[in-house]
C-alpha cells in the first residue's frame, strides 16, 4: 500500500504552465497558501524545454501583456541572455519557488477528485473538497484540500473528475453565428506537435535517419517551407492528431509525429533542397504539444464574434490580441495552406465570467481551456494571454477566500475591487483606467506633473492621449512634499521595460519572444530595455521626522506596488541609472493611495 500525504491550503491550482505559475503567484502574493500540481519535471506547460514553443500573445503596438509575465520576461532578459532553454526552466522554477506559501508538487499527476454534491448558490449543483495527485518520483499520493481550486491544465483534468460541465471539438455555424464553415457541430480539433530545432555549427554535420522516419517528398512541404535562416521557423506546422481525440489517442498521436518531425529534419538535410550542411539537430520533442482538447463550459461562452466586435465587457480581466489562428484538424497532411489566419482587434477584452465554472460552485480555470468557442479559443489559447487569465483567476482565489464567497459572487459584487487590483499589480486591462485616490490627483509632485498620477501605465497611443508619463533626470528626485503628515497606504510606480523591446535586440522574432527555435552563429546575445530603470530610491519621510529608503539595484521590474500604511510628510523617488546609461530615464507612473 503506497502512502497518502495530506495537504490543505486555501487555493490548489493543477497544472503548471504560464496560466498555472500566474494563478499561483498572483494568489500566494495575495496572502493565500497555494499548492501548485504539476505533472512533469519542469513548469511551462507548452513552453517548457520540453516542448518548447514559444510564448505568444497580443499583436499590436505596445500591447505586451505586463503584470506577472512581463517580470518573469524581464528576469529572463537578464539571466539568460542566449535564450537557454534549461535557463529558461530555472526562471520559470524560481518565479514559483520564491512564494514561501506555494506548496510545489512536480511529477505529480492529478488522478482523483472528491465533491460534495447540493445545492449552491448560483444555481451550482457541486463542490470540489479535495483533489488527489500521484507523484511518480516519490511513489506518493498527495490528497490536497482546498477552499478553491483552479484548472490550468490545459487538458482540463478536473471536468472529467467533478462533472463540471465542457464541450469539446468544433461549433456549427449557426450555433453562434459565427464566421466559419462548419456545417455542424463536430468532434474536430487542432492537432498535436512534436518540435525540432536545429543549431548552425562551423563544421558539416550529417544525419542518418533511422528507418522508421516519415518518407517526404517535395510535395509535402507545400505551404510549409522550412527555413533553417528564418528566425522565425520553428516548425509548428509538425502537427498531426485533429481528426483524433488528443487526449486518449496522445500517445497514438506521438507516435506519428515522433516519425513526422525525424522524417523533415531528414529531408532537410539529405533532399539536397536547402543549405543545411553545417546543421545539427539541437532538439526533438517527444511530448507532443497540445492545442486543444477539453473546454470548460463557464458563466459565459466567448465567441469569434465577441472578438472580432471587439466587445466592451463590464467585467473585463484580462485580454487577447492574436490573430483567430484556427489550424485544419488533417494537420501537416492538410493539402493546402496549414490553418487560416484573420486579424482580431488588440487589444480586446476577455470577461471574467468566461474564467469559472457553471455549475461547480469552488472552480476557476484560465488556459485554452476556458469557457469559449472552438474558434474564439484560436485566438485567446496562446500563453501570453492565457498568463493574464492566469493572474486573473489568482487575484479573483484571493476575492472569493477574503470574502467567504464564490467565484460568481465575486463577479456581483467586487468586479471593480478585481479589476483594481489587477492594475495595481501591473496588468492593463482595455477601456479601463488605475484608479488614484483623491489626494494624490490634488498634488503636483515637484519635478514632476500631473501625467505621473493619472493612472496611465503605457504608451499614450495605449490610451488615445499624450499625457502618458514623463522622462525624469537622473539623480533629480520627483518628490511629493504634504504641509501636514498624510497617511499613504501604498505607493505605485511604474518604469518603461520598452514594450516593444525595440531597445533590446534588432530583429522582430528576437524582440519578440523570451526564447529561441533555431540557434544560428548570428543569434544575438540579448540585453535588457535600455529605457529600464535600473536603480532607484523610494524615501519616505515619516511625521516624526524618521526616514526610511527603499534602494533597487540591478532592477529587473517594471513596476512596484509598496505597502506604506503610516502618515508620511515626504515621498522622494529617485531614478539613479537606467540600462542604457542615458542621462533621462522615462517614468510612466509615481503616485500613492
Amino acid at each position: 500500500m503506497l502512502e497518502h500525504k495530506k495537504l490543505k491550503a486555501d487555493f490548489c491550482v493543477v497544472g503548471g504552465g504560464i496560466a498555472g505559475i500566474c494563478a499561483a503567484v498572483a494568489a500566494a502574493r495575495s496572502g493565500l497558501s497555494v499548492v501548485l500540481m504539476h505533472e512533469r519535471p519542469v513548469l511551462g506547460g507548452n513552453a517548457s524545454s520540453e516542448i518548447r514553443m514559444w510564448i505568444c500573445g497580443a499583436q499590436g503596438e505596445h500591447n505586451r501583456e505586463t503584470g506577472i509575465l512581463e517580470e518573469i520576461m524581464l528576469e529572463n532578459l537578464y539571466r539568460n541572455p542566449t535564450k537557454n532553454w534549461y535557463l529558461w526552466d530555472t526562471v520559470l522554477y524560481e518565479f514559483v519557488k520564491r512564494e514561501p506559501s506555494i506548496t510545489l508538487l512536480l511529477n505529480c499527476t492529478c488522478l482523483d477528485a472528491q465533491t460534495q454534491k447540493g445545492t449552491y448558490a448560483h444555481g451550482r449543483t457541486a463542490r470540489i473538497t479535495a483533489i488527489s495527485g500521484y507523484q511518480m518520483t516519490t511513489q506518493l499520493f498527495y490528497d490536497v484540500e482546498a477552499d478553491f481550486f483552479a484548472d490550468c491544465s490545459g487538458d482540463s483534468i478536473l471536468a472529467p473528475l467533478t462533472g463540471a460541465r465542457f464541450v469539446a471539438g468544433r461549433e456549427a455555424k449557426t450555433k453562434f453565428n459565427e464566421h466559419t464553415d462548419t456545417p455542424k457541430d463536430d468532434a474536430y480539433t487542432m492537432g498535436n506537435s512534436c518540435l525540432i530545432q536545429g543549431r548552425e555549427t562551423e563544421r558539416p554535420v550529417s544525419f542518418r535517419a533511422p528507418g522508421w522516419a516519415a518518407a517526404l517528398q517535395r510535395e509535402d512541404f507545400e505551404h510549409r517551407t522550412p527555413d533553417l535562416y528564418n528566425e522565425g521557423e520553428n516548425f509548428w506546422y509538425l502537427e498531426l492528431g485533429g481528426t483524433r481525440d488528443t487526449i486518449s489517442d496522445a500517445e497514438d498521436i506521438a507516435g506519428d509525429l515522433i516519425p513526422l518531425a525525424l522524417g523533415t529534419w531528414n529531408y532537410i538535410k539529405n533532399s539536397g533542397e536547402y543549405p543545411a550542411e553545417n546543421w545539427e539537430l539541437e532538439f526533438m520533442g517527444f511530448l507532443p504539444g497540445k492545442r486543444e482538447s477539453r473546454r470548460y463550459v463557464g458563466e459565459y461562452m466567448l465567441t469569434q464574434r465577441d472578438i472580432s466586435g471587439d466587445t466592451r465587457f463590464p467585467d473585463v480581466v484580462a485580454y487577447g490580441g492574436w490573430p483567430l489562428d484556427d489550424h485544419f484538424p488533417d494537420g501537416f497532411y492538410h493539402k493546402g495552406v496549414p490553418n487560416t489566419n484573420f486579424i482580431t482587434p488588440a487589444p480586446y477584452g476577455i470577461p471574467y465570467r468566461v474564467l469559472y465554472s457553471q455549475n461547480i460552485d469552488n472552480l476557476f480555470f484560465a488556459g485554452r481551456n476556458i469557457s469559449a468557442t472552438h474558434l474564439a479559443m484560436s485566438s485567446t489559447r496562446v500563453m501570453a494571454t492565457c498568463g493574464l487569465m492566469g493572474q486573473a483567476v489568482g487575484t479573483a482565489a484571493y476575492l472569493s477566500y477574503t470574502y467567504k464567497e464564490s467565484p460568481h459572487d465575486v463577479y456581483q459584487n467586487h468586479m471593480a475591487q478585481l479589476q483594481q487590483l489587477l492594475m495595481e499589480a501591473d496588468c492593463f486591462l482595455p477601456h479601463q483606467q488605475r484608479k488614484i485616490s483623491a489626494a494624490c490627483q490634488n498634488k503636483i509632485p515637484l519635478n514632476g506633473s500631473a501625467q505621473l498620477h493619472n493612472g496611465q501605465d503605457r504608451p499614450n497611443r495605449i490610451y488615445h492621449t499624450d499625457t502618458c508619463g514623463i522622462s525624469v533626470k537622473t539623480h533629480r528626485p520627483v518628490s511629493y512634499v504634504f504641509s501636514e503628515p498624510c497617511f499613504i497606504t501604498a505607493v505605485h510606480i511604474v518604469f518603461d521595460s520598452d514594450l516593444e523591446r525595440l531597445t533590446v535586440a534588432d530583429t522582430p522574432v528576437e524582440r519578440t519572444h523570451a526564447t529561441r527555435a533555431n540557434v544560428l552563429l548570428s543569434s544575438p546575445v540579448m540585453r535588457m530595455p535600455q529605457t529600464l530603470c535600473r536603480k532607484f530610491t523610494l524615501r519616505i519621510k515619516g511625521d516624526g521626522g524618521e526616514q526610511s529608503d527603499m534602494t533597487v539595484d540591478e532592477n529587473r521590474k517594471r513596476a512596484y506596488h509598496v505597502p506604506i500604511n503610516r502618515n508620511v510628510t515626504r515621498l522622494d523617488l529617485i531614478l539613479e541609472e537606467n540600462w542604457g546609461g542615458t542621462e533621462n530615464t522615462p517614468l510612466f507612473s509615481f503616485d500613492f493611495y
